[in-house]
C-alpha cells in the first residue's frame, strides 16, 4: 500500500533520501512582508528531521521569515523521470555570531570538499542567520508510480 501524500514517513523513502543529499538547490517559497510569495533557490543540509538553510544576516528573507513562518520546499531532480519531493512546514530563525555547522556541511556536498572547506572558512567569524524547517507535510513524486493528483485515475 502506497503512502499518503502529506505522511512524513514519505522522507524515509529511497527517493526523499536521494534527494535530501543531492547536490540540486532547494527551492524555498515563503510569504513577504506584503504578502505576496516568494520563492528562492538555496543550499540546504537534512539533518534527519529538519532542513537547514543559512543566509547572510540582512537578507531580506530572515526578517520576512521571523513575520511569517509558513513555508513550502521543494528539491527536484534534472533528468526524466523527475524525482520531486515536496515539503510544508515551519521555519524558525536564528542569528548566530559565526558560520552555522550546517551550512559548512552544505558547502562541502555541493561544491566537494576542497572547495566547500575554503568556501566556508571565508565565512568563518561573521555573523549569519539559520533558518531550521521542521516539516509538517511531504510528498513525493516520481513519474513512474507517484503522479501528480491531476494525473491519477
Amino acid at each position: 500500500m502506497s503512502v499518503p501524500s502529506g505522511d512524513l514517513s514519505l522522507l524515509h523513502d529511497p527517493i526523499a533520501l536521494e534527494l535530501l543529499q543531492s547536490s540540486v538547490p532547494a527551492r524555498l517559497a515563503y510569504v513577504w512582508m506584503d504578502g505576496t510569495p516568494r520563492v528562492v533557490p538555496i543550499w540546504f543540509h537534512w539533518d534527519g528531521s529538519s532542513m537547514v538553510v543559512c543566509s547572510p544576516p540582512k537578507a531580506p528573507k530572515l526578517k520576512a521569515l521571523s513575520q511569517n513562518s509558513d513555508v513550502s520546499v521543494t528539491i527536484d531532480s534534472n533528468d526524466w523521470p523527475y524525482r520531486v519531493l515536496s515539503l510544508r512546514g515551519t521555519a524558525t530563525v536564528a542569528m548566530l555570531d559565526d558560520l552555522a555547522p550546517e551550512y559548512a556541511a552544505a558547502a562541502e556536498r555541493y561544491l566537494g570538499p576542497t572547495e566547500g572547506q575554503a568556501w566556508a572558512a571565508q565565512l568563518r567569524g561573521k555573523p549569519m542567520g539559520r533558518v531550521s524547517i521542521e516539516p509538517r507535510w511531504a510528498n513525493i513524486l516520481d513519474f513512474q508510480t507517484r503522479f501528480p493528483s491531476a494525473l491519477s485515475a
